[in-house]
């Protein structure tokens, strides 16, 4: 009869006992095996990832270069130019008559004129002031320009701002200082520090706190014949309304015989003073009281000084060397990271990030903060300042007349 034969097609045969388990068990041991694979293959790949990251690293940070090349450049009004400053992304360009910021790709933020025989410039994250040494005009900007100005009772001649526009100011009599304070308005702060240069000395220099509360003062004072210095911390806060002078610290004893040039607050909770002897380092952890951490003492006649938040560098004269000069780079605790003898004539110094930059009139170097000689070449214009610029690996060179990014090759 039709449909009678023998069909296999459809039929499918019965699994031996067991042979459920037998499959799932066989499924999980290839899970098991793709997913061992997957964490050896992603091993292997972090392991491929770290060593090119690490070459990259090495490479960035070793490698050394002889010429660069120009990625822009900016024409730029030269002027009375006084000098560049770092601010922002790019510079304050400031001279007598006035002050351009630049960004980071050479375009002017904004600008602000004026009339100064002698500026001088202060700047502290997003605030700047510049002040007429031996003159009254105090300006105080932020990155969107002029948020106040002021005018000095007498010639001043010391001014240093804070991190949220706070300005200081030194005026000067015939036989006081004063020491006077602004909000970021250029409206008067009832705050004064009055001293008299025949007893308390001159001050020297100053700086204020990111925050505006404390205050950093050096003076030289002449005692028996001797001249001698003086670092001393003021406080403004609630930790310093119970003592009438403001006075939380001190320090006479490292500056016996020399002359204190500069004061500043670096990285919370240190700042440093630099005089004829050396570099002193302080610590603030405790705002009562302040405490001397380090001292450098310093043989050889320091020619420069540069700082950021993080280092403090010297460039001295290299006496015990057979190289005419001798670069030392401190952390902002004191500890010394690095020194390096060379014996190319320069006329600056400065820092920023991992870069140390050395200029002449038209030529450069840049060590970063392991020591290495990263670039030593000729420049092809006269460059006034140098710093990092806004793109990865490129640097900003400014001069009296233009801005150029370049890139290091």
């Amino acid at each position: 009869m039709a449909g009678t034969g023998n069909r296999t097609g459809n039929i499918r045969p019965v699994p031996e006992s067991g042979g459920r388990e037998y499959d799932e068990a066989l499924l999980r041991a290839r899970i098991r095996a793709a997913k061992r694979r997957r964490r050896r293959l992603l091993i292997a790949a972090a392991v491929i990832l770290a060593a090119a990251a690490a070459a990259l690293w090495l490479m960035h940070r070793y490698r050394r270069y002889d010429s660069y090349a120009v990625s822009w450049q900016k024409d730029l009004s030269e002027g009375s130019l006084v000098g560049y400053e770092p601010f922002g992304s790019g510079f304050l360009k400031y001279s007598k008559d006035g002050v351009t910021c630049l960004s980071g790709n050479g375009s002017e933020e904004w600008v602000d004129t004026y009339a100064m025989k002698n500026p001088i410039v202060s700047v502290n994250g997003s605030y700047a002031v510049i002040a007429d040494c031996m003159g009254n005009d105090i300006r105080i900007y932020d990155s969107r320009g002029k948020t106040g100005e002021a005018a000095s009772t007498l010639p001043l001649t010391k001014a240093a701002v804070s991190g949220i526009g706070v300005t200081a100011v030194v005026e000067e009599d015939a036989s006081s200082s004063y020491i006077r304070f602004l909000d970021k308005d250029g409206s008067t702060i009832d705050i004064t520090i009055r001293t008299i240069l025949s007893g308390d000395g001159y001050p020297t220099g100053i700086a204020l706190s990111d925050d505006g509360t404390r205050l950093m003062a050096g003076y030289a004072s002449i005692g028996g014949g001797n001249l001698g210095g003086r670092v001393v911390f003021y406080d403004f806060s609630e930790i310093g309304k119970n003592i009438p002078t403001r006075l939380v610290g001190g320090f006479d004893a490292p500056y016996a015989d020399s002359l204190i040039a500069e004061v500043h607050y670096l990285s919370n909770p240190y700042s440093f003073a630099a005089s004829t002897a050396g570099l002193t380092f302080f610590s603030s952890r405790n705002l009562a009281s302040p405490e001397l951490i380090r001292e450098v003492d310093e043989t050889d006649e320091i020619r420069s000084l540069f700082y950021d938040r993080d280092h403090v560098g010297v460039i001295l004269d290299n006496s015990a060397g057979e190289e005419k000069y001798r670069l030392e780079l401190y952390r902002a605790d004191g500890t010394k990271v690095f020194e390096r003898a060379f014996d190319d004539n320069y006329l600056s110094a400065s820092i920023e990030g991992e870069n140390i930059f050395l200029l002449s009139s038209n030529f450069g170097m840049i060590y970063n903060t392991s020591g290495v000689l990263k670039f030593r070449g000729p420049l092809d214009f006269a460059v006034s300042a140098m710093r990092n610029g806004a793109l990865p690996g490129e640097f900003l060179m400014a001069g009296p007349s233009n801005l150029k990014g370049v890139r290091l090759r």
